[in-house]
């Protein structure tokens, strides 16, 4: 199982990126792909998830109304659309994977996912 992310780097206060999660060694139906960030000194916190049929999806309160998380079958990928970006949205981000488990069973419960990409870092300055 592999996951890894790209898109990271550096923008301006009120800017956009889009991160991209490429998942290899499984099968990319029924699961629950997330992503996450962790700031300096903080604790890591859940983003946005989605089922990977594309049929639900979840944010946090933080970034609701201004990322968006899709995924494409077809080549086994998973996207974090932010926008609106502020500095307070600093953070290496990670892929992550609940294999064969839904997302409304992982919620933000860290132990629900197995794999974790590498991270990938995003700071708004």
């Amino acid at each position: 199982v592999q996951l890894v992310e790209s898109g990271g780097g550096l923008v301006q206060p009120g800017g956009s990126l889009r991160l991209s999660c490429h998942a290899s060694g499984f099968p990319f139906s029924t699961n629950c792909m997330a992503w996450f960030r962790q700031a300096p000194g903080k604790e890591r916190e859940g983003v946005a998830r989605i089922t990977s049929a594309g049929d639900s999806s979840y944010y946090s309160t933080s970034v609701k109304g201004r990322f968006t998380i899709s995924q494409d079958n077809a080549k086994n990928t998973v996207y974090l659309q932010m926008s609106s970006l502020k500095p307070e949205d600093t953070a290496t981000y990670y892929c992550a994977a609940a294999i064969g488990v839904h997302c409304i069973l992982t919620t933000w419960y860290i132990p629900s996912y197995k794999h974790w990409g590498q991270g990938t870092q995003v700071t708004v300055s």
